[in-house]
């Protein structure tokens, strides 16, 4: 039912309220977490999960036994 997929949005929203609006308007806007103001802000909130992202040249090898 519709009540279930919506059940994760529910829970995120009462744990930390300011932090899921701000990224669902961000989200909505399309803004860029890395540019300022808003990574600052989310400095701030302590949620930069989004920001230590590795940034690759290219294509990673690996090697499979």
């Amino acid at each position: 039912m519709l009540i279930e997929e919506l059940k994760p949005l529910v829970e995120e929203l009462t744990k930390q309220p300011i932090s899921f609006l701000g990224g669902f308007v961000s989200g909505i806007l399309r803004l860029n977490t890395n540019e300022e103001p808003l990574k600052s802000w989310l400095e701030k909130q302590g949620n930069c999960q989004a920001n230590n992202r590795s940034k690759t040249t290219g294509p990673e090898t690996i090697t499979i036994e």
